[in-house]
């Protein structure tokens, strides 16, 4: 008897909870309103339902006034869509590298979640992450365990032996065939992969662990010490290897890559995306624009945001060779309208990764203010939609404020088209941080 009174009553309180629970409504008002796309304003109020935007209007909002609705009076503030920085490590951004390698995949989790908790704090509320073994970090962001952007994984990066994810001693060679990984290699942080088969094979596991895209090591690198700038690497058979078990997969293949024969080589083998091109030539970015192929460009330069490098080191000399292209790469992007991505491309530096706003105001060397704010918000996420069917995100928008958009919003103390500078400095500046229809962040006077 008494059993069965404790299943009556239980059953009640759920009917009650679901009938009577209501979501979450939040209404921002009065605000300046840049919906991603377009350089001119409006002036609004934004109705938010759950974590989705369901109406934008220059007249006032009818809602409830219950308790589950927030109203919030924007004070004619600056409201725009999240940040989007399309290439991120979120577990190799904030830790030395010779940390990461020697320390408990553990340890550099709890490294990673406290690095993605200040990047959403800085206003960045999606990140396309591009190496590393961030999946057990995108599931607790995605679980609410812990703050953090959107991420769209790659997983591990994808080397042959000797390029730019191979990390190993240098005593590891000559390597005995059928040896075991190396700990970077089975915490999923970067995989070594010689020949098409093996290509084909370590991909499919990243698609198998959830990859919404995948990373390929297509040409020399500066941090990594085995391989010159000027090297190509895989074979053309090798990267089409990847790009046929991303396609089977509905997504696509991007890959590191600076120099003309590599990018080539990459687009010859079906490669949609090219991260960083900063010594391509003029042919090459021609090819680029007649394909149609993402070009995901980081403002290097050799400046207080350059990765830290030994002085006279041979990664410091690629490290100059590299930056000395950067201008001319933008201007090669710019001629021919290649499709141009934004991101930072942190590694290994805590302090550099605070700059990660710096480094988004940093393109007015090369675009206005409004062309900066576009291309960190709605033109990134036009890239991330190229994970198709993969897309861990389907039920929103990302980077624009319209009906049926994800509710991942700034609103700015002061108007970054006008000033840019303004994300330089996100503690002072967002007066709000939402993602998902959470609030993060609200000192709004």
């Amino acid at each position: 008897m008494k059993t069965t009174k404790l299943i009556v009553i239980s059953t009640i309180i759920f009917i009650k909870s679901f009938a009577f629970g209501q979501t979450k409504t939040i209404l921002i008002n009065n605000v300046e309103i840049f919906n991603g796309k377009d350089e001119k304003t409006t002036i609004g109020n934004v109705l938010i339902v759950g974590n989705l935007i369901k109406t934008i209007s220059a007249n006032p909002i009818p809602t409830d006034r219950s308790a589950n609705t927030t109203i919030i009076d924007g004070k004619g503030k600056f409201l725009m869509p999240g940040l989007i920085d399309a290439h991120v490590h979120l577990t190799m951004e904030s830790i030395p590298l010779q940390l990461a390698m020697i320390s408990d995949i553990g340890y550099v989790n709890l490294v990673a979640a406290d690095a993605a908790g200040k990047q959403l704090m800085r206003g960045f509320t999606t990140g396309r992450d591009m190496g590393g073994a961030v999946f057990s970090l995108k599931k607790a962001i995605d679980q609410g365990i812990v703050k953090g952007p959107r991420i769209y994984p790659s997983g591990a990066t994808i080397s042959q032996t000797g390029g730019h994810g191979d990390f190993g001693m240098p005593t590891d060679v000559p390597k005995q065939i059928g040896a075991p990984l190396s700990y970077f290699e089975k915490t999923g942080m970067t995989i070594i992969a010689d020949g098409a088969d093996q290509v084909l094979m370590r991909t499919r596991e990243q698609l198998r662990l959830g990859a919404s895209q995948i990373k390929l090591m297509a040409g020399g690198g500066v941090a990594s010490s085995y391989d010159p700038l000027d090297v190509a690497q895989f074979t053309e058979a090798e990267i089409k290897a990847a790009v046929d078990a991303a396609d089977n997969w509905g997504t696509y293949v991007a890959v590191h890559a600076y120099t003309p024969k590599a990018i080539t080589a990459a687009v010859q083998a079906g490669v949609k995306c090219i991260e960083h091109a900063q010594l391509m030539d003029d042919a090459t970015a021609q090819l680029l624009a007649q394909k149609g192929i993402w070009l995901s460009l980081q403002p290097f330069l050799d400046d207080e945001d350059a990765n830290p490098q030994p002085e006279g080191s041979e990664n410091r000399k690629k490290q100059l060779e590299m930056t000395k292209g950067t201008d001319n790469a933008y201007t090669l992007a710019k001629k021919y309208k290649i499709k141009t991505a934004w991101g930072t491309d942190c590694l290994f530096d805590a302090k550099l990764a605070t700059r990660q706003g710096a480094q988004l105001a940093k393109l007015t060397r090369w675009y206005t203010p409004y062309e900066i704010l576009k291309m960190a918000t709605s033109t990134n996420a036009q890239l991330l939609a190229l994970s198709g069917p993969r897309n861990p995100y389907p039920e929103g928008k990302l980077g624009v404020i319209e009906q049926g958009a994800y509710a991942d919003l700034l609103l700015v103390d002061g108007n970054p088209i006008k000033n840019i500078k303004l994300v330089e400095d996100p503690e002072k500046n967002f007066l709000i941080i939402m993602k998902d229809g959470v609030i993060y962040k609200n000192v709004v006077q």
